[in-house]
């Protein structure tokens, strides 16, 4: 497969990456889960060029907890093509969030699954508050956390007064047989109208980084609600090497152009699937 084998329609956005600036001017928190290299704006701008994308979606990471100044200053020399998901501190007032909106933050991240929490009732309360303050906005909250968990939050995240999106497949193991009653749970969801299911990072979900192996899930996905799919590619796909320590620095996952493209041909075999899940549903949802 050549490079970039599949074209992208006008405006393709790719939901899900991440920028890792110099330590020097943008520190880690000391209790984080592992170290990445460095993966500033300008690798972040070539990844968009190298893949044909247009707009981009930049994630706050766990490892820098609650200060989204890398994003934000990354956002910024975008001038409009990137939308920002931040993390922030509870006691941030409203001033805080509009000035983050005007950066083009458009969503709040809670991760539950990096933090090992299990509890769905743990989160509910923070949900909740946080659709709240939110919802004057235009914003939505993305969760990352384990598919059990989430179907556990269902009926929370149903009633949510903004939309919610679901990381990585929402954490769905790739070889979930068809008539899982968690997979419908999860699909329910989805059929309710609130809720996005993130298609990235299927190397979180199987044990190999092979498309194939998340393929059939993410045409379940893709069938039934096409309205509901993002897709992201997780660049620079950080990675907690096994035998390091939190503070090494661990190498990313080597993901090729090549693969990425095979993801959206395999995954949005038609033109008309691939506009609605990298132009349409991104324009909705993160106000481009």
């Amino acid at each position: 497969m050549s490079e970039v084998a599949v074209v992208l329609p006008a405006g393709a956005c790719d939901c899900h990456t991440h920028v890792v600036g110099d330590v020097a001017y943008y520190p880690m928190v000391s209790e984080r889960f592992y170290t990445p290299a460095l993966a500033p704006h300008e690798a972040l701008v070539h990844h968009m060029q190298r893949n044909h994308l247009q707009r981009i979606v930049i994630v706050q990471p766990s490892f820098y907890g609650t200060d989204n100044r890398c994003m934000v200053d990354s956002l910024m020399r975008l001038q409009g093509a990137g939308r920002g998901i931040a993390v922030v501190d509870e006691r941030l007032d409203d001033a805080g969030l509009e000035q983050l909106h005007q950066v083009g933050v458009r969503g709040l991240r809670i991760n539950v699954e990096s933090s090992g929490v299990r509890d769905a009732k743990a989160v509910e309360a923070p949900l909740q508050n946080w659709a709240k303050r939110i919802a004057h906005l235009g914003w939505h909250l993305q969760i990352y956390a384990t598919h059990h968990t989430l179907i556990d939050m269902a009926p929370v995240l149903d009633a949510l007064s903004v939309p919610v999106v679901l990381d990585h497949f929402g954490m769905v193991p790739a070889d979930t047989p068809h008539d899982d009653k968690q997979l419908h749970a999860l699909l329910d969801l989805m059929a309710g109208g609130n809720v996005y299911v993130k298609l990235s990072a299927p190397y979180r979900i199987a044990q190999t980084a092979c498309v194939a192996a998340a393929t059939d899930l993410a045409q379940t996905f893709v069938h039934l609600y096409p309205q509901r799919v993002l897709w992201g590619s997780d660049w620079p796909h950080t990675n907690r090497e096994p035998g390091k320590t939190a503070h090494e620095v661990s190498a990313y996952r080597c993901i090729p152009s090549a693969t990425l493209s095979e993801s959206i041909q395999s995954w949005f075999p038609t033109a008309s699937l691939r506009e609605q899940v990298l132009v349409t549903n991104p324009e909705r949802l993160y106000d481009f």
